[in-house]
Order: C-alpha cells, then structure tokens, then sequence
C-alpha cells in the first residue's frame, strides 16, 4: 500500500510538472524559432533591397554587408539576377523551386529543412525588387523582380538553446520528483502508521496475545476501526479467561469427589468376595483413574493457557536426568531401557517457564513407555544448534498415520493405539500449550532407524524445538 501511495503522488506531482512545463518550454521554442526567422528575414530583406538597387554603390554595400553578416552568424549569403547573373564577390545559388518562386512571382520563402523541428540550416529566400514610382507620383514602389538573395543561416545556436530551455526544466522536473518521492513515503508512511498499528496489533492478537491493543490515532475512520476492534478484544479476552477460570475451578473441584469415589470403590473391593462384582468395581475404578486423569490435564492446560510465568534460562540436562530418574522404575518393570543420546552438557541452556519442561517430558514419556513393547528403547536424544535446541524422544511402539499425525494435538483425541483405549486425550494438547507459550514448536514424525526384514521398526519421533538461552560452543 505504501509503494502505491508513492507511485501515485509521483504520478501526480509528473502530470503537474507537465501541465506547467510543457507548454511554457513549448511556447519558448516557438518564439525562439520567430524570433530568429524574424531576424534572418530582416537581414535578407535589407541585402534584397540593395541588390535591387542596380547601382554599383549599393551592389558594393550588399558584398560588405553579406560578408559581415558571414562573420558573425556563420551563414552564407547568395545572390543572382534574374538573367542568371550573379553579384561579383558573392555565390550564386543552385535553382530550386524556392529561388524560381522568388523570381518569378515576387515571394520571399523560408525553409526550415524538417516538418517538425528543424534542419541544420534555416534558408531564406527574398526577391530583390527594382525601385519604381508609379505614375501617380505618390511614392508606391511598383518595381520588377531583378534579383533573389538567399542567406543559408545555420542552426546550431538555435539548436544548444532549445536543449537547454529543455533540459533545463526536464532537470528541474527530475530534481522536483526525486523530492516528491521522498515526500511522499514520508506521508505514506504517516498515513498508514494506524493500519500498520493495527496489523501489528492483529497479529500479536492471532499469536494469542489476547492483551494486544491497538493505539487509537489516525484519521476518524480508522479511529473508529481501532475502537471497534479494541472493543472485541477486550470481549473476547474476558470471555475466554472466563471459561478458563471456569475449567480450572471444575476441575479442581472435581478433584476431590474423584478421590473419595476411588477411596470408595477400593473399600469395596476389599469386603467383596464375588468375582463378578469385584470385576465391575475393577472397570469403575479404572474410569474414575481415567477420570482423574481427565480432570488433572483439563487443570494443567487452563494454566498453561493463563501464562502467568515468565520464560527463564533452565539447565537442560539436569531437567533431563530428573524426570529420567522419575520414570526409570516404571520402565524397568518393562525392561524397556530409556537411553540419552546426543550433545549435551552443562552449558546448554534453554528458555522455558518453570514447570513447562517437566511437564512436557512427562507427557511424552508416559505417552512413549505406554506404546513400547517389553524389551524395547526410549532414546531421548539431543541436539543443540545455533539458532535452536532440538529435543527428540523416539519410541518403538506400533507409530501412527499421516492422518492420526494431523489430529494428534486436538484435545480429547485418542488414536488407535495403547494411548487410545486408557489415555485422556490431553497429553499432545498440553505439550504443544506448554512449548508454544515459551515460544518452540512440536511436531510428530516417524521414528527413524533400522529395517528389519525390510520393514521399518516403526515408532513415533516426538521433535520438540527449545530457545536456547545462550551461545554454546559445539561438541
């Protein structure tokens, strides 16, 4: 929009200039190209007269005068009778329609060698007309033609001052532009600073700012745009920390009703001897377990959505090797081996909220040591780049499609697998919360390593991109 503000107001600024210069550079080309045929006429006219004269005096006269003239302007002068006699001292011209109409019917031409411009010469043609009196006596001159003078005047002075009558003002109109460009992305980008502000503000409010606010500045219109929005943003961000308060109190509420169901139903398992109804007790204790599951993501995320925490520079290997710690007892009663692999140490740091990188390593492992098989490797491997921390955690359990990748971070949804028949569906949904709000990505990929029978091992790779809080030296 800025660039189009600035073609059009140079547009406008040209069409200007034009409308101005154009036609006063015009007018001074035409007057010019009088002024000089004026002046070539006279001096043709003066030389005419003396050749039509007769007299040797004034022949001698128009000999001085034609070659004065000669010296000053650069021209030549020609002259001829009309017996084809020529002046002694001066050329004789070639014959030519121009010198026959002279001699013949009395009529002075110019020519000025081109239609539309002009020729390197501006030749002029003028009868020399014998002096007579009238039988009158009123002093009429009624004379025969005797005679042409023809004077070659050349151009070129005329030619360097129309050049500089126009590039003259064709500098002035570049200089005036240039300026005018300058001008106008300076008022460009005075007039759109409001839609710049409330872009900005648009964007920061799609990256899920929901504190954005536009300035209110600018012209009526756009005032009235930037309160309008305002206003919706301000809606929107109470209702939404409404239903966060809401999830958040319900699910913390439902916490301890959860608990003493479960107390409840392990009370009654134990005084109940029938198979049958303590098979049914099982089922309902492992959907109050599910439950409480449910309830507990539905309470991390509503906090994680708040972002009421700061990002902070966190060591991360020894988050790594706490919440390792935290799941190798599970792991061993699997005999499933959790393997750290990669470039880490002590100086890599990374930016993260406090709790945010436990939590999401808890997700995912949980997630990982659920699919793997008795037997099988969880590698957590690391690697630190100039720009990011790649954390990856890859499992050996059955993977999933293309598609289920494309769903896998919506809330409540289960996939086919293990995680689908006792998962709450918050997991991938909580991990992506966590990482976006300290500004990283997750992503999904399948588990690469080695074929066996020429199939893949299948397996899903968990790749989760950290800020790192500092240069590191590699290695």
């Amino acid at each position: 929009m800025i660039r189009r503000l600035i073609v059009s107001y140079v547009l406008l600024v040209a069409v200007a200039l034009a409308a101005f210069t154009v036609p006063v550079a015009v007018t001074l080309t035409g007057q010019l190209r009088g002024d000089t045929d004026a002046s070539v006429q006279r001096e043709a006219t003066t030389m005419a007269l003396l050749l039509g004269s007769g007299d040797e005096a004034s022949r001698a006269a128009l000999v001085q005068m034609a070659e004065a003239y000669a010296v000053e302007t650069g021209s030549t002068v020609e002259a001829v009778d009309t017996d084809g006699g020529g002046v002694p001292g001066l050329a004789r011209p070639a014959r030519d329609v121009a010198l026959s109409s002279a001699l013949r019917e009395g009529r002075p031409t110019a020519d000025w060698g081109s239609s539309w411009f002009w020729g390197p010469h501006l030749v002029i043609t003028v009868p020399a007309v014998e002096p007579a009196i009238d039988a009158a006596g009123d002093g009429e001159r009624n004379g025969r033609v005797v005679g042409a003078v023809r004077v070659s005047f050349p151009t070129e002075e005329l030619t360097d001052r129309f050049w500089t009558i126009w590039g003259f003002r064709a500098i002035l109109a570049a200089g005036v532009l240039v300026v005018a460009a300058g001008l106008g992305a300076l008022a460009a980008r005075w007039l759109t600073r409001p839609l710049r502000q409330l872009n900005a503000m648009a964007s920061r409010f799609g990256d899920g700012d929901l504190t954005a606010r536009s300035p209110v500045t600018g012209p009526h219109e756009t005032q009235t745009l930037a309160r309008t929005l305002n206003q919706g943003a301000e809606r929107l961000d109470t209702l939404i920390a409404a239903q966060r308060i809401f999830v958040a109190d319900a699910s913390h509420q439902l916490r301890t009703p959860l608990t003493a169901l479960r107390l409840a139903l392990d009370n009654i398992a134990d005084g109940v001897d029938d198979p049958y109804v303590t098979e049914d007790v099982e089922q309902a204790t492992a959907e109050v377990v599910r439950m409480s599951r449910l309830v507990s993501g539905l309470l991390v995320l509503a906090r994680a959505e708040a972002q009421v925490t700061a990002a902070e520079s966190l060591p991360l290997r020894d988050i790594l090797e706490d919440r390792l710690a935290v799941w190798q007892p599970a792991a061993d009663e699997r005999r499933v081996t959790i393997a750290l692999a990669g470039h880490l140490d002590d100086r890599v740091q990374v930016l993260a909220s406090p709790g945010h990188l436990d939590q999401v390593l808890d997700n995912v492992l949980s997630n990982a040591l659920e699919v793997s098989p008795d037997g099988g490797t969880i590698t957590v491997r690391v690697e630190p780049r100039p720009d990011e921390v790649v954390l990856e955690i890859l499992d050996q359990g059955p993977g999933i499609s293309n598609a289920e990748k494309s769903r896998a971070f919506d809330r409540f949804w289960r996939g086919q697998g293990l995680t689908g028949r006792s998962g709450s569906g918050l997991g991938l949904a909580i991990v992506k919360q966590l990482v976006t709000d300290d500004g990283g990505s997750v992503t999904l990929r399948d588990a690469p390593g080695p074929d066996r029978g020429g199939q893949g091992r299948g397996g899903l790779c968990v790749r989760i991109s950290l800020r790192p809080a500092s240069p590191r030296s590699g290695g």
